[in-house]
């Protein structure tokens, strides 16, 4: 990615933390669609929450490793998606640790990521905890513009959205 000051006005990049859920595919599909009208890009982050697990280093590698596979199929498949939703290839990233701490540090690694898009499940759906982190306490440390999308959002209003 280059440098946050060759940004071309109207050209955002959305960042959205993806995982297994639908909201997070709502979320994908307006920022790609947002990213296409705009000549703008999508990045995706899939975070691998760590497991806890620390007494058995053989378990816990293995488990890193399957879930780093599973990261990396998912983002895979939310890449061809993107694409051929919107004709973008998206920037990839796998990150372990904290959700929202691997958020706000590829904010800060990457100064071309103008935008958060986060997913937000439907009332009974889902559990919101990083939209919950997001909009509480940690927002004081997020320096760019947070967008939930609700999960339930259909492609025609998400089109009529973008």
């Amino acid at each position: 990615m280059s440098d946050q000051q060759t940004h071309f006005p109207g050209k955002i990049t959305y960042l959205v933390c993806v995982d297994e859920s639908d909201d997070c595919r709502v979320a994908t599909r307006l920022a790609a669609l947002r990213a296409r009208n705009t000549g703008g890009q999508v990045v995706l982050l899939y975070v691998i929450e760590s497991a806890g697990i620390q007494h058995w280093a053989a378990v816990s590698e293995a488990m890193a490793d399957e879930g780093r596979q599973e990261a990396e199929e998912r983002l895979q498949a939310l890449a061809a998606e993107v694409y051929d939703y919107a004709n973008i290839r998206p920037v990839l990233f796998v990150e372990e640790g904290r959700k929202i701490e691997q958020i706000l540090k590829l904010i800060d690694k990457e100064p071309d990521i103008n935008a958060l898009v986060l997913g937000c499940a439907p009332d009974g759906e889902g559990s919101n905890n990083l939209v919950q982190e997001l909009t509480g306490e940690l927002t004081k440390r997020l320096r760019i513009p947070l967008l939930i999308v609700p999960g339930n959002l259909t492609d025609e209003q998400i089109r009529n959205l973008t």
